[in-house]
């Protein structure tokens, strides 16, 4: 059970969850604003951040997660209070999305940031 404190203890969380450079851990990884779009290069240490491979990764993960979270906790609410099926749908619909946009970017900056500890061969 080493592998997955070994993961949550790394540098690459910290600066997953900080949005930042990969390399330097200083410069911003997104341009500015409420986007999912990365920066050509870093502007602190000129790394080529267009090399990178998310993908659907980030998404991926996040589906998972969100629905091994929610779901449950769902159900456990409408077996305590038998809320009507339209409050399930508005407060779920609620909770997913906010989750969703509020993790999606440090979760895309830790994906990044695992690549380029494990794969750093790809960013030359």
């Amino acid at each position: 059970m080493i592998f997955p404190l070994v993961l949550l203890n790394s540098d690459a969380v910290k600066t997953g969850w900080t949005c930042k450079c990969p390399k330097c851990k200083t410069g911003d990884l997104y341009k500015a604003g409420l986007t999912m779009d990365l920066r050509d290069t870093c502007k602190s240490c000129g790394l080529d951040l267009t090399k990178n491979d998310s993908a659907d990764g980030p998404a991926v993960f996040l589906i998972f997660i969100l629905g091994f979270l929610l779901v449950p906790i769902a159900l456990i609410l409408d077996s305590m209070f038998h809320w009507p099926l339209w409050l399930h749908a508005c407060i779920w619909t609620a909770v997913a999305l906010i989750m969703t946009v509020g993790a999606l970017r440090p979760l895309k900056a830790y994906i990044i940031a695992l690549q380029f500890k494990h794969r750093s061969s790809d960013w030359n």
